[in-house]
């Protein structure tokens, strides 16, 4: 997958921290710049102006009250307010994450992460800091009433297959409607998208739409960042504050990775929506709202149901209305069209003379197989246009993922190899049977997980 163009400072005392962080995050993006002590920061923002800060809350031994991280997240917003900050740290509880989000930190991540949920909140953060919005700021759309016809743009949703026709006439039917919707696919298919062209062709496209990543709040922020909470419901509760089901009362609230809330907060949220209102921490008056709802999920949830994994009550109320989002794979005709949207774009942002794709590079793309799905080619091609120098992207300007098959990859492994290269080659394949995930590679390998970054580091993988 194509690198997003982007510089991160992350800054952590803890050295494995550091690495175990640049080895996942520099396959995801330009730039990863690490620093085990806060006081290089003014330095490094001076010398690489970082587009994200990733910081972490405590620095000495024993003291995990994570003052020091507030101290620095002023000192960083005092030079730039326009920053972009995550916090994280291995001691995460309400007042210190609400502290936090009121100093100005866009996120704050709970150590150890999860990979994706780790990616999914920088890149929403970095979205967020390009769009000069908050993360949960309104989106309102003040379109005359003729654009809510047939005829309608469908902004990002660009295609001709049969299965995105399907996808339309689905969002048509049920745009106008108070219908909940559910909207299923893989990751980078599109759920957002879909979701907020159902806002703009609904009734509410006047009112809010509101994008809530339910992967990346812990469990001790739902409640809280969901339904609100009133001054002295906990330490730092100084004030009171709206959840965002309220603040996107009249409108629509989109809450993206549904899948991953586990069984006790779904029984709340289910409450919630069977009641129609809040109540906010350190309350007991409920608070009547009116939201239009939408949710998303990368998972299987019939499996998640038969698994007693994900309330069947709550399946039943969220989806009023499917919407399966097909993966690229699904649809090559497509995978031109989206290709010269995006360079279409991308070729104005970055104020480049580019015309056309190669006919090679048009054939490589319908024959790869897009594992990261329209986000994937959406990356792909910012990168190639910021890589080519001429009129016509041709294959020197293209990086792919996985554009041979894992089987090529082991025939290219010699007969006779010494240790080190027999090692790298147990570490890459273990690496590629559990497709990146770290824990499951270094269990099979019977290594620590640092112990695993360290040879990832050692053989540049």
């Amino acid at each position: 997958m194509a690198k997003q163009a982007a510089t991160l400072l992350i800054i952590d005392d803890d050295d494995d921290i550091l690495i175990s962080a640049k080895l996942f995050l520099k396959q995801h993006f330009t730039s990863v710049i690490t620093c085990n002590s806060p006081k290089e920061i003014n330095n490094l923002l001076s010398e690489h102006k970082p587009d994200l800060v990733l910081l972490d809350m405590n620095y000495r031994k024993g003291i995990n009250d994570g003052k020091e991280g507030l101290y620095w997240l002023r000192h960083i917003l005092e030079i730039d307010p326009g920053y972009q900050i995550v916090l994280m740290t291995a001691f995460g509880d309400v007042e210190l994450a609400v502290n936090a989000l009121k100093t100005g930190a866009r996120d704050f991540i709970l150590k150890p992460w999860n990979n994706e949920k780790l990616l999914a909140a920088l890149q929403v953060t970095l979205d967020n800091g390009n769009n000069k919005t908050s993360p949960v700021s309104p989106v309102k759309n003040n379109a005359p009433d003729g654009t809510k016809s047939r005829s309608a743009k469908f902004d990002e949703l660009v295609g001709e297959s049969d299965s995105l026709k399907d996808v339309f006439k689905i969002i048509e039917k049920a745009s106008p409607t108070e219908a909940n919707i559910l909207i299923l696919g893989e990751n980078g298919t599109g759920k957002q998208v879909v979701a907020k062209q159902i806002h703009k062709l609904s009734d509410r496209s006047d009112k809010v739409f509101l994008h809530v990543d339910l992967g990346s709040l812990s469990e001790n922020l739902f409640e809280s960042e969901l339904f609100g909470y009133v001054r002295g419901a906990f330490t730092d509760a100084k004030e009171d504050k709206a959840g965002r089901f309220e603040e996107a009362n009249g409108g629509t609230i989109f809450l993206d990775e549904i899948g991953n809330l586990s069984l006790p907060l779904q029984a709340k949220l289910l409450t919630v929506l069977q009641n129609r209102s809040v109540t906010r921490l350190g309350e007991n008056k409920p608070r009547q709202i009116d939201v239009r709802l939408i949710t998303a999920t990368n998972a299987n949830i019939n499996e998640l149901i038969s698994r007693n994994e994900f309330r069947q009550d709550l399946y039943f109320r969220i989806n009023t209305m499917e919407i399966n989002l097909p993966p690229l794979r699904a649809r090559k005709g497509d995978v031109p069209l989206l290709a010269n949207y995006y360079l279409d774009t991308y070729k104005h942002k970055y104020k480049k003379p580019l015309t056309v794709f190669s006919k090679s590079v048009l054939q490589t793309f319908e024959e790869y197989s897009w594992p990261g799905n329209i986000r994937e080619l959406q990356h792909v091609v910012e990168r190639a246009v910021i890589m080519c120098d001429g009129t016509e992207i041709g294959s020197a300007d293209i990086q792919l993922s996985n554009a041979r098959s894992h089987s090529q990859q082991l025939a290219e492994v010699p007969e006779n190899v010494d240790l080190e290269t027999m090692e790298r080659n147990l570490v890459k394949r273990a690496l590629d049977k559990h497709q990146g995930n770290i824990s499951k590679a270094a269990a099979e390998l019977g290594l620590t997980r640092a112990a695993l970054y360290r040879r990832m580091e050692k053989f540049g993988l």
